[in-house]
């Protein structure tokens, strides 16, 4: 058999490796975006004019524009709900069943949920555009929101609420200055998943948005913009997208795993 010291460094090597292989193209697209080229295939410089062209558009101003509206919209709609529904939940008895219906949002793949939405907009003569992806965004946004709010109230003390109900407190009074103050740092860090979630999110929004720039939405333009070829544009505004993204993301969980410490 081989010696542990030999065990623990094939586990070294391979996961360097598997890091190489995720992060080595994202690497490569950030380089291309200080490439003072627009050929990704000569490097002539370093320069950042491609993230002032991308300021200096309409198209995507507008589409950033959109991506905002859609994201803010759809997050304090599904902080709300997801948080409403990880509280109903955690009073229900524990079931399987009811847990695989709460989550199924997060685990059926982006098309199926896509073309299931068209189908719904299309048999309720719903008018598609900003509000039907915002609509759309809330459905699966409210799954992580509730899984993460829930993880947050399974350490919650219940003893507390008692205690203001002894006290006279209303649930109303005792929601807003007892349980929301205690369960905020995974509201919060819900809050930020759905967000980030929003902002990258492009199958359900393609099925969904309506007609003209009005609906179009960063990731949206990026699909348009690289069935032309890669750009230094689309490298820059990727690199920008992916920095955002990680950002919240690692924030998010900052915040999730900083709520679950005793």
């Amino acid at each position: 058999m081989p010696d542990r010291a030999g065990v623990h460094l094939a586990a070294r090597v391979h996961l360097r490796l598997v890091y190489a292989f995720l992060y080595i193209p994202i690497l490569v697209l950030m380089v291309l975006s200080l490439n003072r080229a627009g050929l990704p295939t000569a490097w002539t410089g370093f320069s950042l004019k491609w993230y002032g062209v991308l300021a200096e558009s309409p198209a995507i101003v507008s589409a950033v524009r959109n991506t905002l509206v859609v994201a803010v919209s759809a997050t304090v709609i599904s902080s709300i709900l997801g948080t409403l529904l990880a509280m109903g939940a955690e009073r229900l008895n524990r079931s399987s069943t009811l847990d695989a219906l709460l989550f199924a949002p997060m685990i059926i793949p982006d098309i199926v949920l896509a073309i299931a939405l068209l189908s719904f907009f299309t048999l309720l003569n719903f008018t598609l555009g900003l509000h039907s992806i915002i609509l759309s965004h809330v459905v699966f946004n409210i799954a992580f929101v509730c899984a993460i709010v829930r993880t947050r109230l399974r350490n919650f003390d219940h003893s507390i609420i008692e205690a203001s109900d002894d006290l006279g407190a209303g649930r109303f009074t005792t929601f807003r200055r007892i349980t929301l103050p205690v369960i905020f740092p995974g509201v919060l860090a819900g809050a930020l998943l759905a967000f980030t979630l929003s902002i990258d999110e492009f199958i359900i929004a393609f099925f969904t948005a309506g007609p003209g720039e009005s609906s179009t939405t960063l990731p949206m333009r990026i699909y348009a913009m690289i069935r032309f070829g890669v750009t230094p544009e689309i490298n820059a505004m990727a690199t920008i997208v992916m920095f955002v993204s990680f950002a919240l993301v690692l924030l998010s969980q900052r915040i999730d795993r900083g709520s679950t410490q005793p």
